[in-house]
């Protein structure tokens, strides 16, 4: 099938997608350009005076800035945000049914979760010890690694926090609770926490459950003799560790055990249209088979948050509505504003404000009914398509959506991302052809055949839905082929540095 000129997402859109190139004069189904219009920009569809709604996916995405002619190239020059974004919505959660493949080989823990990995994590409690936890993980994938073959490798978990901060309040509840989501994290068959001994963040707080007793150990650099010590006192506290998680074995899973991260970062105007909603169609394939999926990225909600309340019941409505009220607070106090998104990048891929954004993010969410809202790497207790607060910054969103325990991470992308996070394995979902030719090394699945080709959007979300299970099963991601992962953990940093 060959690709369409441009592409119409409802009726009731006053704006079309171009899919390429569009020069001044060029008439397109039945639309002549006035001006130049990049591919995955828009044109308008009607005439439109200054203050009409402008209207994309459906919904009002922007207001006209001016006059606005059919035909014009329809961007930031001539749009504005509306005063008040649409709160309602018709749409209602959608039950699908469930796919035949509901397996996949994963490694079972005592705890009842199934991991996706088998790493062992090396994570320090605080900045001070995160050079030694570089180091150490260094020395244990050089000499214990080539011993201990069913390992996937030792992950060093190291970021700037842990001191210079009250023991107390929003920001120092919410990293203890994101270090202890990875402390007890199903694709971890070990982890090593490493202290400096007199932070704020005491190892104290980081006692192993029952069942990672004899996997889980923690010691303080000023108590083993300082830097070199705590590296040669590691290996000798990892070697058990090791060998006790090499005799973890794949076996048959349910799907069920599945818990996806999704993310998007690098969005273009194809996103919303290809990449997004094929997400959204695995998502509803994985939740239908019992799986539960994640969606994140608060301030890229903002403006389509009405579309997942109204998949919601109430109480789960209500606190999406307060995390948004929380932002608004939160970037106002901090001098910033919702509506600085979207990035100069996402501009020159074609989108214009903040709601167009939203409404394309949104779609990775699918259909299905919204069972959940939870704070920043609170752990998940329930299956189902649910939400968790997160800034739009996608390393800080995925660390905290694989600390509330997604042992998989779905990514889509329409300039080009480069990101991985340990442990949890990332698939790369390319918008568009162009980018997954450019980027083959980074790029997992190329969504781009929804426009190019005309796959429908059910097919190229199986074929994800397939590729998530494939990746749970072992295969490996094109950013783990690379080895990212090692620098990704981003703790969302809240309140005052000290």
């Amino acid at each position: 099938m060959s690709a369409p000129d441009l592409i119409i997402l409802d009726p009731q859109d006053t704006v079309a997608v171009v899919l390429s190139d569009m020069a001044r004069g060029t008439t397109r189904a039945g639309l002549t350009a006035q001006d130049d219009i990049p591919r995955g920009h828009k044109i308008a569809r009607t005439a439109m005076s200054e203050g009409d709604a402008i209207v994309k996916y459906g919904q009002v995405m922007g207001v006209a800035a001016q006059d606005i002619a059919v035909g014009s190239h329809v961007h930031v020059h001539n749009c504005a945000l509306p005063r008040i974004h649409s709160d309602r919505s018709s749409v209602k959660g959608v039950a699908m049914p469930a796919p035949q493949r509901q397996s996949f080989q994963g490694y079972a823990r005592p705890d009842g979760r199934v991991g996706t990995r088998n790493f062992i994590g090396i994570m320090a409690s605080v900045n001070c010890s995160s050079t030694v936890c570089n180091a150490i993980a260094a020395e244990a994938n050089r000499t214990l690694l080539p011993k201990y073959p069913n390992i996937d490798g030792f992950a060093p978990i190291v970021h700037d926090q842990g001191c210079g901060m009250t023991n107390q309040g929003e920001g120092f509840d919410t990293l203890v609770r994101t270090l202890k989501g990875y402390r007890d994290h199903p694709n971890f068959g070990g982890v090593l926490i490493v202290g400096l001994g007199c932070e704020v963040n005491q190892l104290t707080l980081y006692k192993p459950t029952d069942w990672t007793q004899a996997r889980l150990k923690t010691f303080n650099i000023q108590e083993v003799g300082g830097s070199r010590s705590a590296v040669r006192r590691a290996l000798e506290l990892l070697e058990p560790i090791a060998a006790a998680a090499n005799d973890d074995q794949r076996s048959e899973q349910p799907v069920s055990k599945l818990v996806l991260g999704m993310q998007c970062g690098g969005s273009d105007g194809f996103s919303g249209i290809t990449a997004n909603p094929a997400l959204g169609v695995a998502s509803d394939l994985l939740v239908a088979a019992g799986g539960t999926s994640i969606l994140s990225e608060t301030p890229e909600i903002f403006g389509a948050e009405h579309l997942l309340i109204a998949r919601a019941d109430p109480q789960t409505g209500d606190k999406i509505r307060a995390m948004i009220d929380w932002w608004r607070d939160y970037v106002g106090k901090n001098g910033a504003s919702l509506d600085n998104n979207p990035s100069p990048g996402n501009k020159k891929g074609g989108l214009t404000t903040i709601l167009e954004k939203s409404l394309g993010a949104v779609a990775k969410g699918g259909l299905s009914p919204l069972v959940g809202a939870y704070a920043y790497a609170q752990p998940i207790d329930q299956t189902g398509f649910v939400y968790m607060d997160s800034p739009g910054y996608d390393p800080v969103a995925a660390t905290g959506q694989i600390a509330s325990g997604a042992n998989l991470i779905a990514f889509t992308t329409g300039r080009g991302s480069c990101f991985g996070a340990k442990p949890t394995p990332s698939i790369k979902l390319a918008s568009n052809s162009d980018l997954a030719r450019s980027m083959p090394e980074d790029i997992d699945i190329d969504c781009g055949g929804v426009i190019e080709a005309g796959t429908p959007l059910a097919e190229m979300g199986l074929r994800i839905y397939e590729v998530l299970l494939d990746v749970a099963s072992g295969r490996k991601t094109a950013s783990e082929e690379f080895g990212y992962g090692d620098n990704e953990f981003v703790p969302w940093k809240i309140g005052a540095v000290l």
